[in-house]
């Protein structure tokens, strides 16, 4: 009993603030600085929804986050595998194992800083391309460590097996390893799908025009910081209903809701893959 009153209070603490926001998001702007809305809007609108789909600026960085999400939990997910599943060998069966996993382990720990980074970027002549937004991080090194520990895991005999019937090393790894390794795919995936829509920063950085900024930093950079540049005398009417706060719910929400519709279908491999990944027995 004890532990349920646990677990509701706990999940109580994690759904009052969301229904805060959303009361937030429905709020005039009035209402909103004032500080009297709880849990149900006060005056409720929905200009701070309508500030952000009333604008073809809005979709084109939708379209833009979307096709950064598929190209790059696409990419990273292929690296991922090709690079976890050799680490996964014992050094004898893969020489220099040891190397290799150091070489993808110290990036880590070190980082060349954000300098480098964008000289890097710049130099491969990424800059203002979507590619800027995928190949600099196809390739998370945190995801590899979770794929090859839960491949590790896996029983030995599986791989002699397909030796003994003529299987080469791609064939063993997506015809056996790639359909058993469902749970932690579905993880590091989420994660993947997580950290693109949500990055915001990089397409601030590495984005010459505002018309190739992913959602994250058209949202940042038009309904947080409100550039006057893409607001028309159409939206001033809205702009008087709005505040800060119920900008920031309403950017709270757009952001979140793909994910929260995604999450459900992945849950049920969530703690199977993070915990098969995380321990070798």
């Amino acid at each position: 009993m004890i532990n349920y009153l646990f677990l509701g209070a706990l999940s109580l603490l994690c759904i009052l603030p969301m229904l805060h926001i959303l009361a937030l998001s429905f709020s005039s702007g009035s209402a909103a600085a004032a500080g009297t809305v709880s849990l149900w809007p006060v005056e409720f609108t929905t200009a701070a929804y309508e500030n952000i789909l009333n604008k073809p600026q809005y979709f084109t960085a939708f379209l833009i986050t979307m096709q950064r999400v598929v190209l790059g939990t696409s990419i990273s997910m292929l690296l991922t595998v090709l690079a976890a599943y050799p680490l996964s060998k014992e050094p004898g069966h893969f020489r220099f194992r040891t190397v290799y996993a150091w070489y993808f382990v110290i990036t880590i720990l070190f980082s060349g800083g954000l300098i480098p980074w964008y000289m890097t970027i710049k130099a491969t002549g990424l800059i203002d391309t979507i590619w800027a937004l995928v190949l600099p991080g196809a390739v998370p090194v945190f995801n590899v460590i979770l794929l090859l520990n839960f491949y590790r895991g896996l029983p030995k005999e599986l791989e002699e097996s397909a030796k003994m019937d003529g299987a080469n090393q791609f064939v063993t790894l997506f015809r056996i390893y790639f359909p058993l390794s469902a749970p932690a795919l579905a993880t590091i995936g989420l994660f993947t799908i997580v950290g693109h829509w949500n990055s915001w920063f990089d397409g601030l950085v590495l984005m010459n025009r505002p018309e190739h900024y992913p959602l994250q930093t058209f949202l940042q950079t038009v309904i947080i910081k409100k550039d006057f540049r893409f607001i028309s005398s159409d939206d001033l009417d809205i702009l008087k209903q709005l505040s800060d706060r119920t900008s920031t719910a309403a950017q709270i929400f757009v952001a979140a809701f793909p994910i929260l519709m995604i999450y459900p279908f992945l849950q049920r491999f969530f703690i199977k893959g993070i915990v098969m990944g995380s321990v070798k027995e």
